[in-house]
């Protein structure tokens, strides 16, 4: 009896990975010795710097497009939006800590803004948001209803359908979507079909559930208008807790070392073992 004769592996082909050994390849731009520094091919500081926005340059070094200065002051105004210094925010008290422990900003900043990164609360929501929104609208134009839509998002009929974009945890409603409609309408925007559809959706839930859109799902059904996409948006978005997170750190760095927050010794429910000796040999 013969055994069958084991298959020759066919070779791994590393043409991508030996076209980048030893050398950096890049879209975005770089630093040409002696010429220009460049972003998608346009001179850092001939072409940007003095008339460009910092949040112009922002959205170029994200998506590769260099956006009409309205896009990016409606994009400073979610940062201004989203960022308060509040050390109860969990984000925020990192920052604290940091500022009480005496370390230094960026480690502080940096170490708040990750703390963001969560699909609870900062920029993360704002991807789920995004292609929520995206996926509604194509099913909207499908054919599909706005309760259809709704149900697809139950996983039981009756039951609060779960959304990310819509309802809040610690309150009802969001005092920051009036602000950005207030803002959207000074930069001259009208909302588009996904921003429509984000409130067409947000109107039956709060009929049938009494929940409402929050910031997040304004966001995105905004940026979604501006052809972004869900990646994009939260990339663009990705430090938006930073100065809220930069207050709390220099407030606790401005007060007495530990005096964030402190602990008394009975403010601790020990539950183990009583004092004992140690014993000694």
């Amino acid at each position: 009896m013969s055994l069958p004769r084991k298959q020759k592996k066919e070779p791994a082909d590393l043409a991508f990975w030996q076209e980048r050994h030893g050398v950096i390849c890049s879209r975005k731009g770089g630093w040409v010795v002696g010429e220009a520094v460049y972003s998608h091919g346009y001179s850092l500081l001939d072409e940007l710097v003095g008339k460009a926005s910092f949040f112009q340059v922002l959205i170029l070094n994200v998506t590769g497009r260099l956006v009409e200065r309205n896009v990016a002051d409606w994009l400073e105004n979610i940062f201004v939006c989203l960022s308060w210094p509040d050390a109860r925010i969990w984000c925020n008290q990192i920052g604290s800590l940091g500022g009480t422990m005496r370390t230094s900003p960026v480690a502080a900043v940096c170490s708040g803004v990750l703390a963001a990164d969560s699909p609870m609360y900062g920029a993360a929501p704002l991807l789920a948001a995004s292609q929520f929104i995206a996926d509604a609208l194509l099913k909207k134009n499908n054919g599909m209803t706005v309760s259809e839509i709704v149900k697809l998002q139950q996983r039981r009929p009756g039951m609060p359908p779960n959304i990310v974009g819509y309802a809040r945890p610690v309150a009802t409603g969001d005092e920051r979507i009036p602000a950005m409609k207030q803002v959207s309408k000074q930069l001259g925007y009208t909302p588009g079909e996904h921003l429509t559809l984000a409130f067409e959706i947000e109107e039956y839930l709060l009929e049938y559930f009494n929940e409402s859109m929050n910031i997040g799902g304004y966001v995105a059904g905004f940026l979604s208008d501006q052809k972004f996409n869900p990646q994009e948006i939260y990339r663009m978005c990705s430090m938006v807790v930073n100065s809220g997170v930069h207050a709390c750190y220099v407030e606790s760095m401005d007060n007495p070392p530990e005096s964030f927050f402190p602990l008394r010794c009975d403010d601790i429910d020990y539950q183990g073992p009583r004092p004992r000796q140690v014993p000694f040999p």
